[in-house]
Order: C-alpha cells, then structure tokens, then sequence
C-alpha cells in the first residue's frame, strides 16, 4: 500500500461518523448493510449518510453492489488489513513486541 492511499484512508477515517458506519460495517461482515439499516441502527439522516459512505467508498474503505432493488455497503476487508499491515510494517524495530496482538479470527 502506497503512502498516499495510506494518508486517504486515515483521513476518511478521521471523522467521528465515518469511523462509526465503517465499525458497523466491519461488525456487520460479509453481507453488508443497505443505507436505510444504517441510517436508522446509528441515527444518521440519509443524506449525511450517503455523504460519508462516498467519502469511505473514495478512499477504498467500502464497497457497494446492487442485490434487487437495494444497494448493500460493505466494508474492504483486504483494504482495511493492507491499512493494518502498513501501520504495524517494521514495528518494533524489528524485535518482537512486549504485546502480541490478538489473533484476529473473522469469517470474512
């Protein structure tokens, strides 16, 4: 992951209600959520919602395809742990950490 896609990522994230609807997508998994669920589970008014899944999807921290008549978000898996990944590259100096991360188990 290049830097720039690194410093777009973050800053999508730097927002309190993008954060929100990307935790609640990544929680959500695989299947995803339409708008509306969004809009009603976090109490944001659909156009402030629809605003910030552009900026989240402009940044490649979701996605979106059409099933029927809706369209269901979903968070990039792939994106967010290349994300990770750069973060944690070359942590420590090297060595191993005082504090081994969780192990992150997710049917995703």
């Amino acid at each position: 992951m290049d830097e720039s896609t690194v410093i777009r990522s973050l800053a999508a994230l730097a927002q309190p209600v993008r954060l929100q609807v990307f935790r609640a997508l990544v929680v959500t998994g695989q299947a995803g959520l339409t708008p509306g669920a969004m809009a009603e589970a976090l109490g944001i008014p659909p156009n402030t919602l629809s605003f910030h899944l552009k900026e989240l999807a402009g940044a490649g921290l979701v996605s979106h395809r059409r099933v029927g008549r809706f369209v269901v978000y979903r968070a990039e898996y792939e994106h967010m742990n290349a994300l990770l990944g750069y973060l944690t590259d070359n942590c420590c100096q090297g060595v191993a950490c005082a504090v081994e991360p969780p192990a992150v188990t997710c049917g995703c």
